[in-house]
């Protein structure tokens, strides 16, 4: 169990954009960040979209979340809570609960919003919920990442966030963009001062 997944849903970029930040991060720490996506829910009964994405990273797996030794976790916010799609994945995550698989395991959150109060901290704490209820060990950003202090844009002590703008055409800020690599670097920290010395 050597890598992070950063497993994260992604409408106009930006989310996609802080997970490569994240990984970046959890890479600077010196664990493999394994990038993960999601497919959109689908509105009919039967299932039409392709099971690998055009562009981008693969689809994740239940496999990809039981085999990782630490997670992040990213998606837009949808009224104050995390996208339909990522709901539903962590949704189906029960066979991993009975058998503990994640218990344990260190996890982070992270979310890109349209407007500045459009719920960022409601949608990271949102995510937060399943991840309690697998047992595994939350990590936000400390104050001591001084960009909490002084950013004009994201940036939370529950995880990172974004401020996409009405058109989600905003570019992530360089207060943003240091914080999603914190939050790797963390992750990759925590994680390997928990794994059992050989």
């Amino acid at each position: 169990m050597s890598y992070v997944l950063v497993l994260y849903y992604s409408r106009y970029g930006a989310t996609a954009e802080m997970a490569r930040l994240v990984a970046r991060g959890v890479e600077e720490g010196g664990l493999e960040a394994r990038l993960r996506t999601l497919p959109a829910v689908s509105t009919v009964c039967e299932s039409v979209a392709d099971s690998i994405p055009e562009q981008g990273p693969p689809y994740a797996s239940h496999d990809d979340l039981a085999q990782c030794c630490a997670l992040a976790l990213g998606s837009p916010t949808r009224f104050g809570n995390m996208a339909a799609a990522m709901k539903y994945f962590l949704d189906g995550t029960s066979p991993l609960w009975l058998k503990g698989q994640l218990a344990g395991k260190p996890a982070g959150v992270f979310t890109s919003t349209s407007s500045l109060h459009g719920g960022q901290e409601s949608t990271l704490l949102s995510m937060m919920i399943p991840l309690l209820h697998h047992g595994m060990l939350l990590l936000g950003l400390p104050y001591s990442e001084t960009d909490l202090l002084h950013t004009q844009a994201g940036g939370t002590p529950y995880g990172p966030s974004h401020l996409a703008g009405i058109d989600n055409d905003r570019p992530l800020c360089d207060a943003e963009k240091r914080l999603c690599t914190a939050l790797g670097l963390r992750l990759a920290n925590v994680a390997l001062a928990l794994q059992p010395s050989a």
